[in-house]
């Protein structure tokens, strides 16, 4: 089982020309309202990868259909508290080549409590996996429970923050990060990621795919063909379905093989956690 300590976020996604320069002000071309957030976004990606999640966080009275569609999405809740003030969101913009720029305001993300991940992890049982993202509060705490549970500990190292990776360094199994956080990391550390102490760490690539870098050295696998339209939660993708992959008993060079296919699959679509690809979409697409 995997135990979400994530975030949650109501996106305000705004489709524009190209993104804005700095003082510029430009009319956007279309707008739509969903579900998101680095931690939501993990959560849907790893149930729809058939893997069974429960999803650590907090929203506000206004993120209540938040839930409900985590719920929806075969998400397990229970351990989402509401709070006071705002949920998490964030205004993105998405150029007609799919990049986008992004704004986050925190809201309920950082307003959980150690009593709160502590009464969800005492259900976890030795072996399960937990995963945590930079966008919420309790990480240190959920780690340190997380490994006297026996717990096996995935952190996505984003957004990048080297003080908050450096706190966690000995606690993780398993990294999670894109090319330019890689290399902000081993700027802030003075090392490879290879001499980091951490077992396994997955470095993202996008049209190039990404690599895996362990005690075994490092193996690169390519990406799959692409339309891209959205790049948006593509990377929150391919974690999701790393994790459920390993947590459902595959190798790491198979889930990394069924988590390039899910973000390839995730960049043709317009939206973050609404549109994350089911397990059967990836099949029918590319295969069994």
């Amino acid at each position: 089982m995997i135990w979400n300590l994530g975030s949650i976020n109501i996106d305000n996604v705004y489709r524009v020309p190209h993104l804005p320069g700095p003082g510029e002000t430009l009319a956007a071309t279309d707008y739509s309202q969903g579900l998101g957030g680095k931690g939501a976004n993990m959560s849907i990606a790893a149930a729809r990868a058939a893997a069974r999640v429960a999803h650590i966080g907090a929203v506000g009275q206004d993120g209540r259909w938040c839930v409900a569609r985590l719920l929806e999405y075969g998400v397990d809740t229970p351990h989402i508290a509401e709070l006071g003030g705002p949920t998490g969101h964030a205004n993105i913009s998405v150029d007609e080549a799919g990049e986008n720029s992004i704004v986050l305001f925190p809201g309920a993300n950082v307003a959980i409590t150690n009593a709160m991940i502590g009464a969800a992890l005492t259900e976890a049982m030795a072996g399960d996996f937990l995963l945590m993202q930079h966008e919420t509060n309790g990480q240190s705490y959920a780690a340190t429970t997380a490994r006297v549970l026996g717990l096996r500990i995935c952190y996505a190292a984003a957004p990048f923050d080297a003080d908050a990776v450096a706190t966690l360094l000995d606690k993780i199994d398993l990294m999670v990060l894109n090319e330019v956080e890689a290399a902000q990391l081993e700027k802030a550390t003075g090392q490879d990621l290879g001499a980091l102490g951490v077992r396994d760490v997955v470095v993202t690539l996008g049209a190039a795919g990404c690599k895996w870098v362990s005690n075994k050295g490092t193996l690169a696998f390519d990406a799959y063909p692409a339309n891209p339209i959205d790049s948006t939660g593509a990377g929150d993708t391919f974690t999701g379905y790393l994790l459920a992959g390993l947590d459902r008993g595959l190798s790491m060079q198979a889930s990394i093989d069924l988590a390039l296919k899910a973000g390839a699959l995730m960049v043709s679509r317009l939206g973050t956690g609404d549109v994350i690809p089911d397990l059967k979409e990836i099949q029918d697409h590319f295969g069994s």
